[in-house]
């Protein structure tokens, strides 16, 4: 009677491989990473928030198609310092993911960042109108 020659693997024999977790220290840098995108992202906000405000009054002086242009250009500006920003964080980001330093809240910052202007720019120019026997507030 001959044997295979590939023998079967015993169930109650440990493994060579190592169990594919990451070690505590690994799962402590990716949570400090984490929470240093968190704040990057709340410190984007709070700067397109300042920013749209400021570009209502610092651009008063511009007529026209001029003001929308100069405050985009503002809001680039505003943007790149949050950059610099997020960079002097020292997130520790490996190659393949520095990128979110720029991408982290991109959509939030301009939505932000116009909506403030705007909402900024009507109030500070609306109209003094009367509505009939209606008063506005």
């Amino acid at each position: 009677m001959t044997k295979h020659p590939k023998k079967k693997a015993n169930p109650d024999e440990p493994k060579d491989e190592a169990p594919k977790t990451e070690a505590p220290d690994n799962m402590d840098e990716s949570e400090r990473r984490r929470k240093l995108l968190d704040r990057l992202f709340w410190i984007r906000i709070g700067m397109a928030a300042i920013g749209g405000i400021i570009a209502t009054f610092l651009f008063e002086s511009i007529e026209g198609e001029e003001r929308r242009w100069a405050s985009i250009a503002f809001m680039i500006v505003v943007f790149i310092a949050s950059a610099i920003v997020g960079k002097g964080m020292k997130i520790g980001l490996p190659p393949s993911d520095r990128k979110k330093i720029v991408t982290t809240g991109i959509g939030s910052f301009v939505f932000i960042y116009l909506f403030m202007w705007i909402i900024t720019y009507t109030l500070v120019h609306h109209p003094d109108v009367t509505m009939g026997p209606i008063k506005p507030i």
